[in-house]
């Protein structure tokens, strides 16, 4: 695995971080609604910073936030912060998130976006490292979700990626905290295989989702027209 991988307006340098880039955080990243012009946006459980560096080419958003509890993977997150076009408006703090809610006493933001951690107990990773960032229990799906109630501003919006099989218990949490699923996107790694992941946006505010489903491949290395138009802004051979 390449110590630093090329984006086309930014480069992520990833030999510290367990969990390296992969397609689930540039989806993420590429395919968040940015229509309410967000000033402020939060990412949680950063890693190496992939996903606030999308927002922060995307966005006109002054203020990009965000949060990482490992401590290699907070330092490379600085780090690749600090080597940004945009490293003005992105700061990265070391803390957990629930540690980090229930301290923050400033304004709410207007987008915060996760990649969480969702592997659960029936397979164990080796690393240590690996399984914090990647394991439902190092963030729960209820303290993700509370967390973000507490942070997120009301008009504001929240979007994730998840296993499409934690869809349906995951929008259920979430309208526990008044979190209405407004955008969702069922993305299949080609047309024969059944859905692998579920790209959700929520607010508080309730209304009829969005529903789409995204192939990333017509068959090996041959990218369909949806996806590349996608992570078009990012990918260089895109």
């Amino acid at each position: 695995m390449a110590k630093s991988f090329q984006f086309k307006q930014f480069t992520v340098n990833q030999d510290r971080c367990a969990m390296k880039i992969g397609t689930d955080g540039v989806l993420l990243g590429a395919w968040t609604s940015l229509k309410n012009k967000p000033n402020t946006i939060l990412d949680i459980g950063a890693g190496t910073g992939i996903i606030a560096l999308q927002m922060a080419q995307r966005s006109q958003a002054q203020l990009i936030d965000a949060v990482e509890i490992d401590n290699n993977a907070y330092e490379q997150c600085v780090e690749n912060f600090e080597n940004s076009p945009w490293n003005d408006r992105l700061f990265c703090y070391h803390a957990s998130l629930i540690e980090f809610a229930q301290e923050w006493d400033e304004a709410s933001y207007d987008l915060i976006v996760s990649n969480p951690p969702f592997y659960s107990d029936a397979y164990k990773p080796e690393n240590q490292a690996r399984k914090t960032a990647r394991f439902q229990e190092a963030l729960p799906f209820s303290h993700l979700l509370y967390s973000v109630a507490k942070l997120l501003d009301k008009k504001g919006s929240f979007s994730t990626i998840i296993p499409y099989a934690e869809e349906e218990k995951f929008i259920q949490i979430a309208s526990s905290y008044q979190l209405y699923i407004n955008r969702k996107c069922h993305v299949k790694g080609s047309p024969k295989s059944s859905v692998k992941r579920s790209l959700l946006q929520f607010s508080f505010q309730e209304k009829t989702p969005e529903t789409e489903i995204v192939t990333i491949e017509i068959e090996r290395h041959k990218y369909t027209d949806e996806y590349k138009k996608l992570v078009a802004d990012f990918y260089l051979k895109m």
